[in-house]
């Protein structure tokens, strides 16, 4: 067999690859009697991963295969020969997360992704893909990492078939969602902050005030106090901007929402949206503004509270945040999250710092998916009584007196 030139000019000797044992208990050594050779033909075309592919995935050891850690070690296998940490790290940058996971039968949910965090379903399962589809995560656990890991946790697969798996999705482009919102260029030249001050904050009959007043059903009072505590801004075409915030106050991002678009800042970091009594003790989370904003819409405002949305994420600043807040003398943490899988989860966690800051703990479950439907549900309950009772006193003339006839 001829060797094989790659696209630098350097000649590589062929070799016989096996991929994936089929047969167990082959001797150290010896190919066993069942393997799956990779075609030379693909191999000639991933020419960066030429070599790796071409020495043979049985030269990682017994050891790498448990531990991919033990690659950067120079750890030999049984072919005597070193597999690289670098040739791994070239075969995970041509292979992107969605590739995986739209092999595996999951969906993009469009109207729960942005540009920076894409979700995907299949059925309860959730994973979302960050970092340009190099990294993931599953909200509903802590498993998370790259394309490797990922083959791994969804195929349950040693990391030996976890590279033979991603070397066959080498050259597959991902799905592209079609956004709702266009990039707009006036963002790419703007700060952050500049985006964010350079918006009106909501007013009395503006687009903003009217989606979230007779769309969303938050009570105008709600709506005064984000106003004047400076958390809201118009975004375009009558859409909502919620302002995330840190401990010291600086906007680090915010919830976009509006009637046909939903997402985040894109350059900016959830933390947590903050809208009440900022010193108050009762610490009401909840996973979208929009949601803060309903529960206290039903609440009235109640005392001592400080509602929060962790934006339908939960970053260690995130876990920062409410760990700083649950630590104040007398706290009572609220898990108000969506009465789901997801939600669950996000209480447990909020259960598990409650537990190591010694504050109070309580579990307010929406009545609906969450706190927003439940509002809408009340709005509309309200709407229809009185369509009632109006039909009942349309068919009721006002008494007339009748003029006396001489």
């Amino acid at each position: 067999m001829s060797s094989i030139r790659t696209c630098s000019g350097r000649l590589i000797e062929p070799a016989l690859v096996c991929l994936v044992p089929l047969a167990g208990g082959a001797d150290q050594g010896r190919l066993p009697p069942r393997a799956i050779p990779l075609p030379i033909s693909l191999v000639a075309s991933l020419a960066p991963l030429a070599r790796l592919a071409l020495r043979g995935l049985t030269a990682v050891s017994r050891e790498t295969r448990e531990d991919p850690s033990e690659l950067k070690k120079g750890r030999r296998g049984a072919s005597g020969k070193t597999m690289e940490a670098r040739e791994i790290e070239e075969l995970k940058g041509r292979v992107e997360c969605s590739v995986m996971l739209e092999k595996a039968g999951f969906a993009i949910d469009i109207g729960e992704s942005t540009r920076r965090a894409i979700k995907f379903r299949r059925g309860d399962d959730i994973i979302i893909v960050i970092h340009d589809g190099k990294g993931w995560f599953d909200p509903l656990s802590d498993a998370k990492g790259d394309v490797l890991s990922l083959i791994r946790h969804l195929e349950g697969i040693s990391f030996t078939g976890a590279l033979a798996l991603a070397a066959d999705l080498v050259g597959f482009t991902p799905q592209e969602p079609r956004w709702a919102r266009p990039l707009r260029s006036r963002e790419n030249t703007m700060s952050l902050a500049e985006r964010w001050w350079v918006r009106r904050p909501p007013w009395r009959g503006s687009a903003t005030w009217n989606y979230l007043r007779d769309i969303r059903g938050i009570s105008e009072q709600v709506l005064r106090v984000a106003t004047d505590q400076n958390v809201l801004r118009e975004g375009p075409h009558g859409s909502m901007w919620a302002a995330h915030v840190d401990d010291n106050g600086i906007v680090t991002g915010w919830e976009e929402r509006g009637p046909d678009w939903r997402g985040f800042a894109s350059g900016g970091a959830k933390i947590l949206f903050r809208l009440g009594v900022l010193d108050g003790l009762r610490l009401v989370v909840t996973e979208a503004a929009i949601d803060a904003m309903s529960l206290a819409s039903l609440e009235g405002f109640r005392k001592e509270s400080l509602y929060l949305s962790t934006g339908g994420g939960w970053s260690p600043t995130t876990a920062a945040s409410v760990r700083s807040l649950a630590r104040r003398s007398g706290a009572q943490l609220v898990a108000a999250t969506d009465a789901n899988t997801q939600g669950e989860v996000f209480a447990a966690r909020l259960r598990e710092i409650a537990d190591a800051t010694g504050c109070d703990w309580l579990r307010l479950k929406p009545p609906a998916e969450d706190w927003n439907d439940a509002l809408r549900a009340r709005m509309a309950s309200r709407k229809g009584r009185e369509k009632a009772e109006g039909g009942k006193s349309a068919g009721v003339l006002p008494h007339v007196r009748r003029s006396r006839q001489g």
